[in-house]
């Protein structure tokens, strides 16, 4: 039994939004991980099966292990299809704002999608968030924004319909976002829908498989080069923070995506209940906070990063 977590007003707002809609457009965060590109995926895969005109419009580039997901082909990337993503946004009537709380997330997306005239829709899981969409559907507790876009299809009435490409995509971000399963990851529930997943067919192992051992051999030695020389532990906190520049990622034949769980790492350390991963990208710094145990980094980011 799954409960029904999405408030029954918002299932129908956006049923209706759905039916009216002919041409949606899909976003997602900046560096796009698992959970955002098959969230994105899996409800593009389902509007298209439901006659929809639908496009996954990224801010930059898939990372080359989960570009074999469906539909990861036709996405378009603004980073380098600008004038082509402008016009998609421009021609919408509907746009779902998926694994993001902040428009700011989208980096050079914002201003397209927050100036258009088009309904808006917010599917997110993280805390907090802003108020730029016409419905939020905003659930801190669920693991991860697939897990909410099955909730949301199943309510809509539509599992029947679920194609196997659509619930591959699912399956990637659930998988993703709690590391196989190895953390945010206690709630019966999940388990429930995993075993639904598989009823369509969904090779759970081969998911695995592509989003944990699916990497280059110069992403390997950088996670290397990470834990001997970059990583420190303070023991007295129970942390451990590791520093990647900009300049070592280059040294390392950086791809996008390749530091995608490096943050993980340390946790496998006894007693070590919180990690902090600090990187240098071109334009930004970015952290990354994961915990274990009592350890909770969610009001730590909260407090000092709004969420």
């Amino acid at each position: 039994m799954i409960t029904k977590v999405i408030p029954e007003e918002k299932i129908t707002a956006v049923l209706k939004l759905i039916k009216k809609s002919s041409k949606i457009v899909i976003v997602a965060h900046k560096r796009p991980d698992g959970d955002a590109i098959g969230s994105t995926l899996a409800l593009c895969n389902f509007l298209i099966g439901q006659g929809k005109s639908a496009t996954v419009i990224l801010p930059d580039a898939i990372p080359s292990f989960h570009s074999g997901l469906p539909g990861a082909k036709d996405v378009v990337c603004f980073e380098t299809q600008e004038s082509e993503a402008r016009a998609l946004i421009n021609e919408s009537d509907l746009i779902f704002c998926l694994d993001f709380n902040f428009p700011s997330r989208i980096g050079a997306l914002e201003a397209p999608i927050t100036e258009s005239r088009a309904k808006k829709v917010l599917i997110d899981h993280h805390l907090n968030h802003g108020e730029f969409t016409d419905v939020i559907i905003s659930h801190p507790e669920i693991s991860s924004t697939c897990e909410l876009i099955f909730r949301l299809i199943c309510r809509m009435g539509y599992f029947p319909d679920m194609s196997l490409e659509t619930a591959q995509c699912i399956c990637t971000g659930m998988l993703t976002d709690t590391g196989g399963l190895a953390f945010n990851s206690n709630s019966p529930e999940i388990y429930t829908i995993i075993s639904e997943l598989l009823k369509k067919g969904v090779d759970k192992d081969a998911i695995y498989r592509n989003a944990f051992n699916n990497y280059s051999e110069s992403r390997m030695k950088l996670l290397g080069y990470v834990l001997y020389k970059k990583m420190r532990v303070l023991k007295e906190y129970h942390t451990a923070i590791i520093t990647l520049t900009h300049d070592e990622m280059l040294r390392f034949n950086y791809q996008p995506g390749d530091t995608e769980g490096f943050v993980n790492q340390p946790l496998s350390i006894d007693h070590v209940f919180c990690s902090i991963f600090i990187k240098e990208e071109k334009d930004v710094i970015k952290l990354s906070f994961r915990s274990q145990g009592d350890m909770d980094v969610n009001i730590m980011t909260k407090e000092l990063f709004g969420g």
